[in-house]
């Protein structure tokens, strides 16, 4: 327990929007600088069983809601706390671990009562929860430009008929140093990270592109096994390299005959998918080549451009390829890129290219639209938004505590340990803004003491407790809820082991 709590403590200046970051470094040098709590726990080398059950439940809100996994740890770490208190005082875990149970699932219910109901097309709300998200980043005052932006991408890869089936892999980030993260946008078409081929003076603009995306090789071919052949004469030698010749001119024969004139080749592990003299041949036939295109988004691809990937030459027919109005290659910084735009009868997929200055400020951007996007989710998914600010914990704390004192033994005095637990997100939230936290959780007390409060919480930008829900910081209820519910089942989970036994 206690090293579980240690490593929430530590956690826990990263949390709000005046929340430190840190910096962690690998073994071999690696610099990462973030304060997404899933992103610090999974890096972290943490051997303790227990407090591995942290990172776990990290992950798991990562999973769930996306956003919320700092809160989730302090969380958990408090619960914790107040549980070793009440073992110290007698209380059997069974009991502590049902009546916290008990309690999760009525703070749940209340905070479904103070949910407001969202109008999936009203896209201002939406906009304002994606900034909320983007507020405790280290990409804060970018926010006027992610957030937008993970609306726009959710929304258009929504389906309305089937709304809980959001699939954020439908939505490719591509980073590329160079600029400020003002220059992020989102892409209307497709880019690809590789470079179009140029050797031999091969096209690096299609027009009226038909796209063909294969898997085969256009080399020569290997033999199964491994083995080797002896040339011993000259004319051997000259009949090996006719007939890979041949081979070559006639594959990419078959190809130009199916109307392709952009060819997008998958990378090949086993030998090169092309060589020097099919690229000179494409060339000739004024074939676009882009090679080395990744395994992982032919899925991405094949389904944005609407094409099938082809397996093999013969297979390769006009049905099989992707239409698009152009296909260029574009300088993008230091390097370049392929940009396919005007794709006939588009998938539903979006493709968003992050910018900036290095490589730690595109990657720390990267998570921060990953969290943007998973909030917009989150309200697609389920749509009702909370407020932020710390309102919601101290609300439930306070109703908790008022319901505790309907129930009798053992079980109030838990519920009341679970109550006076919530309160570590508002002192947190207090701490990490330089605000006199003892003050400002016992004003919020008493302004949630008086019915109609509800939305008082702590306005970290002006350093006084204002109603929240005017400043606009709000956050979808499933990152709450589903913060509780996981907090909670992990220290039940804890609760219940008694002893560490090493075995073999």
């Amino acid at each position: 327990m206690n090293a579980a709590k240690k490593l929430a403590d530590a956690i826990r200046t990263s949390l709000g929007p005046r929340g430190m970051d840190k910096m962690l470094v690998s073994a071999n040098n690696d610099v990462t600088i973030t304060n997404d709590g899933a992103t610090i726990l999974n890096k972290m080398e943490v051997t303790h069983p227990a407090a591995k059950m942290l990172v776990e439940l990290a992950k798991s809100q990562d999973i769930a809601a996306g956003d919320g996994t700092t809160s989730v740890t302090v969380l958990c770490g408090s619960l914790l706390n107040k549980c070793i208190g009440l073992l110290e005082r007698g209380v059997h875990p069974t009991v502590i671990s049902d009546a916290m149970g008990r309690a999760c699932d009525k703070a749940c219910e209340i905070l479904q009562s103070m949910a407001i109901p969202l109008d999936i097309d009203d896209r201002e709300a939406l906009i304002q929860a994606a900034t909320t998200s983007l507020g405790s980043k280290v990409v804060a005052q970018y926010s006027n430009v992610l957030a937008p932006i993970a609306v726009d991408a959710v929304l258009k890869i929504l389906d309305k008929e089937r709304p809980e089936m959001v699939d954020l892999r439908d939505i490719k980030i591509l980073r590329k140093s160079g600029g400020t993260i003002d220059d992020t946008e989102m892409v209307p078409g497709l880019i690809l990270d590789s470079k179009s081929s140029k050797a031999a003076g091969g096209p690096t603009r299609v027009e009226n592109a038909k796209i063909a995306l294969i898997q085969f090789c256009i080399s020569p071919p290997k033999t199964d096994m491994e083995n080797s052949v002896v040339v011993s004469d000259y004319q051997q030698m000259d009949r090996i390299l006719k007939e890979e010749r041949n081979y070559i001119i006639g594959l990419i024969k078959k190809i130009k005959n199916s109307g392709c004139n952009v060819l997008l080749i998958q990378k090949s592990i086993l030998r090169d998918a092309v060589t020097d003299l099919s690229l000179h041949y494409l060339a000739k036939a004024k074939i676009l080549v882009v090679r080395d295109v990744e395994r992982d988004d032919v899925e991405f691809i094949a389904k944005t451009l609407k094409c099938a990937p082809v397996a093999h030459v013969d297979q390769l027919t006009p049905d099989k390829l992707g239409h698009a109005t152009l296909v260029a290659s574009v300088q993008c910084g230091a390097d370049k890129m392929v940009k396919i735009t005007g794709i006939e009868n588009m998938g539903n997929t979006v493709s968003v290219l992050c910018r900036g200055s290095n490589k730690l400020v595109i990657e720390e951007a990267d998570r921060s639209l990953h969290d943007a996007l998973c909030v917009i989710r989150c309200l697609v998914q389920k749509r009702f938004l909370i407020v932020g600010g710390g309102a919601p914990e101290v609300e439930v704390s306070q109703q908790l505590g008022k319901w505790g004192r309907t129930l009798s033994g053992m079980d109030a005095v838990c519920v009341k340990a679970f109550a006076d637990a919530l309160e570590v997100i508002p002192y947190t939230l207090a701490e990490n803004a330089g605000l006199n936290p003892i003050e400002i959780v016992t004003e919020l007390r008493n302004k949630h003491a008086t019915t109609g409060n509800a939305n008082f919480g702590i306005n970290v930008r002006k350093g006084t407790i204002t109603d929240i829900l005017l400043e606009n910081v709000v956050q979808p209820l499933l990152v709450s809820t589903s913060a509780l519910s996981l907090a909670t089942e992990c220290v039940r989970m804890i609760l219940k082991i008694d002893d560490i036994c090493p075995v073999r």
